[in-house]
């Protein structure tokens, strides 16, 4: 699971519509409602002909709600303001309580599926920190989707972090931050004007830097991996102030993959920021 709330789409029913749209007092018309505004996050648009006649009639219109699937859904961005909106949607019906009802029971729906969303007020869904950092994961696993060669090397990382798992030696934690620069590298090939072979060499070649001092700490990291002792290269003993250890791979492999978006051309941050 992503933590997105179209994978989870049809477990919202029995979560947050089902209880909602059954609360006492709430108008027959609620699933017409609904519906008219979930027709603008699918993925094929009913004409407005269609549309009419489903919500001419509140069974219709609720079933029509309930049947949508996840894959007629145009993706998580337009879902997501679904959400957002159906609270206006049901504020608009003047029910007592219901637009609270509602943000209690989105939130739960949140907290029970761990979905990559903080809920403010009104209805507001903002990505959470950790939703943030997993989108740019799964947007480097896309990127990897019709380039074999990168996806070996993502294969390769999380494989060496996998084996981890049963001997968190040093010369694990140093084979996964190689695997890590291995994966940048065969990244940054992709960027227009970047030829070199090495991480730091195109650091220089790479013209996607807000600043400089952004490419110079890209280039003194990888600085650290090919100084620090058996991770790149022999390297230099003496320039080690002490092992590698686990907090080392966690802190490095975060940074590292902080980078990747410098190392795309047409890197989509809107995708990441927002869900695919």
């Amino acid at each position: 699971m992503h933590g997105e709330f179209i994978s989870v789409w049809r477990d919202s029913w029995r979560e947050v519509w089902e209880p909602l749209i059954f609360s006492e007092g709430v108008p027959a018309d609620i699933g017409c409602e609904l519906y008219r505004g979930l027709v603008d996050a699918l993925r094929v648009r009913p004409s407005a002909e269609e549309i009419a006649d489903t919500v001419d009639d509140p069974k219709q219109g609720l079933d029509a709600f309930r049947a949508v699937e996840s894959d007629e859904l145009a993706g998580e961005r337009q879902l997501v303001a679904f959400f957002e909106n159906a609270y206006g949607v049901l504020d608009e019906l003047d029910v007592e309580a219901l637009t609270e009802r509602y943000f209690v029971l989105l939130q739960k729906f949140i907290d029970k599926y761990s979905l990559r969303y903080d809920l403010r007020s009104p209805c507001l869904l903002c990505p959470t920190l950790p939703g943030f950092f997993s989108g740019l994961l799964r947007d480097l696993k896309a990127a990897a989707s019709d380039d074999e060669h990168l996806a070996l090397l993502i294969h390769d990382l999380e494989e060496s972090i996998r084996d981890l798992r049963l001997d968190p030696s040093a010369g694990r934690i140093k084979t996964s931050i190689q695997k890590q620069v291995n994966m940048l590298e065969a990244l940054g090939r992709s960027c227009s004007g970047a030829d070199a072979g090495q991480l730091g060499a195109m650091c220089g070649q790479i013209n996607s830097w807000p600043h400089p001092t952004i490419k110079k700490a890209l280039s003194a990291l990888y600085g650290f991996a090919s100084e620090f002792p058996g991770i790149r290269h022999g390297g230099n003993p003496q320039s080690a102030l002490r092992e590698v250890e686990m907090r080392d791979l966690i802190a490095v492999l975060i940074v590292f993959t902080g980078f990747s978006p410098y190392l795309r051309d047409g890197f989509d941050a809107n995708s990441v920021y927002f869900g695919s």
